[in-house]
């Protein structure tokens, strides 16, 4: 874990999208929206993709991690640069298809939550390397998951690109963000 960590300090202080990446990370998987609508790993739109592995009433890490993906999706949009942020469910029980919609537009309007069956959801979780472990019931938000803490950047065709630690500031992570989508010159 920390090795990872250290990996994502790493390539979040480069933001260099000429360099390939030192790992196999990424693929495709077809999981359930918000809306009832299958999606892939390709953006509809064509859009890059900050994508997260949390739950929607998550109080640990995705607190942190869905905010900030949403607040980078707002200073990219302000110059033109369109990025969605989505998260995939590591608690199917509980972010289900009519439920997890409403906590994730109070975050950003745009934000994509995907669900799906055991076995769709083990793909994802395999392509992007996040394990996934339930530790307790809290009584009043239901199973607390320990899981993947990492905010992977796709391009519009799911083609990961790089990943970062959801501990750096909306900026920086735009930074970085602009270093793999806008063209150099």
């Amino acid at each position: 874990m920390l090795r990872a960590l250290a990996l994502a300090i790493t390539l979040a202080g480069s933001a260099s999208a000429e360099a390939p990446l030192p790992f196999d990370l990424g693929g495709a998987y077809a999981l359930t929206n918000q809306h009832g609508e299958t999606r892939t790993e390709a953006d509809p739109g064509g859009h890059a993709q900050l994508l997260f592995f949390g739950y929607a009433n998550c109080l640990n890490i995705c607190s942190a991690a869905l905010p900030l993906m949403a607040e980078v999706a707002e200073v990219l949009a302000a110059e033109k640069i369109a990025v969605t942020p989505v998260m995939i469910t590591v608690a199917p029980e509980q972010d289900r298809v009519e439920t997890m919609g409403a906590l994730l537009a109070d975050i950003h309007p745009d934000f994509i939550g995907l669900t799906g069956g055991a076995a769709d959801l083990q793909k994802a979780y395999d392509a992007f390397a996040v394990e996934v472990e339930p530790l307790f019931q809290d009584p009043e938000h239901g199973w607390v998951y320990a899981h993947g803490s990492f905010i992977y950047l796709l391009d519009g065709q799911g083609e990961m690109l790089t990943l970062m630690p959801p501990v750096l500031d909306a900026e920086r992570a735009a930074d970085i963000v602009r270093g793999y989508l806008t063209p150099r010159g």
